[in-house]
């Protein structure tokens, strides 16, 4: 590696998945104003709102949009009186 172009700041940080709670801990430089503790260790905390344990692709659960019924809505919202 070259030296002097990685920041020297790596250190273990949790992520937490907000829509299923997942928590999961990984080294990064990322700055945090949160904290978490964990079996009595305080990390730094970012809060995702998807990561690889909720992502349709990753669980194969995918999520069905109606977007008939969305244009339905908008054809009774818009039409011509």
């Amino acid at each position: 590696m070259k030296k002097g172009i990685h920041p020297e700041s790596y250190r273990l940080v949790a992520f937490k998945d907000m829509s299923n709670e997942q928590v999961f801990i990984t080294r990064s430089c990322v700055n945090s104003k949160e904290t978490i503790d964990i079996d009595g260790v305080t990390y730094p905390l970012i809060k995702l709102e998807i990561s690889n344990t909720s992502h349709p692709f990753y669980t194969g659960k995918m999520k069905l949009v109606d977007t008939a019924g969305r244009v339905d809505k908008f054809y009774q919202r818009y039409k011509r009186k």
